[in-house]
């Protein structure tokens, strides 16, 4: 009998083990279940209450998001599309071309104008030594902007007063037919291809290819004497969109079909362009997923992406660079807090 009591007490020890363990694992913890976190594993992912097309980001929902500070999810819900500003030295009228991006910097895919979206931001300002008002303005604007133009190694080389070199023809390989938009010629060096061939398949796979055209690419690499010409014949060079110092001549840089809204072109800079751009499903798959490839954003132009898989090669100063057509090369200091970011955010594109 001692022994069948003795198997018999045990029993009940591991059923109640089994049994503790099991409520741990799965009885949600104050009536809700663990919060999905972030890409960056830090914020809360948006409710579905909360979700407002087409400004929830990331692929997955807001769920579990707590209460942003008092009245700033109304205040980013109205300022979305009413802001005066200058982010690029040029006015505009609104953030949402941006929110995707600032999103999947603070670590929400809430929708802009949500309470979720509100705490993430405040909580990012409170990391950043910034006041954490949960209020999207033209200072955290300026603490972002900074990093993500460093995120590109050309940048970082640019700062230096150096024009990265150009790959010679035979270390350039050639897109298929399919691959390129309108027929065009596309050159890149061979394993940023190959990394532009991965994204898209897994882009496909995802469902965010809604149109034909999409994630084709309409420019690759140009020879910096090509650039050149175009500089002193055009007579626009080192503004947003156009540079004596490419990215382009990398061979590294793309420009994609993202999208593009009636009557513009997909390298269209108008504002409402950008907008469209920044409300594609496409995009914003891109703004959490590109990186995992390798890829990062030119934040102004949508469609502009740079690869970052291999070193640039050795360069020449900008100084002794064709300068017809040129303005002045300046980038924003990092962590440079202006009233507004226009004047730290000369930030030229260098495309």
């Amino acid at each position: 009998m001692r022994p069948l009591r003795r198997l018999l007490w045990g029993l009940g020890v591991l059923a109640l083990a089994i049994g503790a363990f099991w409520l741990w694992v799965f009885w949600p913890l104050g009536g809700q279940r663990a919060e999905p976190r972030g890409p960056r594993g830090g914020a809360e992912l948006p409710t579905a209450a909360e979700m407002a097309p087409p400004l929830v980001a990331a692929p997955a929902l807001c769920v579990g998001s707590q209460p942003g500070p008092p009245g700033a999810a109304a205040a980013n819900a109205a300022s979305l599309s009413t802001l005066a500003w200058s982010p690029f030295g040029k006015a505009e009228i609104g953030w949402e071309i941006y929110a995707p991006r600032i999103a999947a910097e603070i670590g929400t895919s809430c929708a802009a104008g949500s309470d979720g979206f509100a705490a993430a931001l405040a909580r990012w300002q409170a990391a950043n030594r910034l006041a954490p008002t949960g209020v999207m303005d033209a200072a955290a604007f300026a603490v972002m902007l900074p990093r993500w133009h460093l995120a590109r190694p050309f940048v970082r080389v640019n700062r230096e007063g150096t024009c990265p070199g150009a790959p010679s023809g035979p270390d350039l390989a050639t897109a298929r037919a399919d691959e390129s938009y309108g027929g065009k010629t596309i050159q890149l060096r061979p394993a940023a291809l190959e990394a532009y061939r991965r994204m898209t398949a897994e882009a496909r796979a995802a469902g965010v290819l809604r149109r034909p055209e999409a994630l084709k690419i309409y420019s690759g690499f140009r020879a910096p004497d090509v650039d050149a010409q175009r500089c002193a014949r055009d007579q626009n060079c080192q503004g947003l969109t156009r540079t004596i110092c490419s990215a382009h001549r990398t061979g590294l840089a793309v420009d994609l079909f993202i999208d593009a809204a009636p009557g513009f072109g997909p390298d269209s800079s108008a504002d409402a362009n950008r907008l469209a751009m920044a409300r594609s499903p496409l995009y914003r798959w891109m703004v959490w997923n590109a990186g995992r490839f390798g890829f990062v954003n030119y934040v102004y132009e949508p469609w502009h992406w740079e690869w970052t898989g291999e070193p640039l090669l050795p360069g020449t100063p900008i100084a002794s660079l064709p300068q017809a057509g040129a303005g002045s090369v300046t980038e924003p200091a990092e962590g440079s807090t202006p009233q507004t970011p226009a004047a730290a955010s000369g930030a030229r594109s260098r495309r």
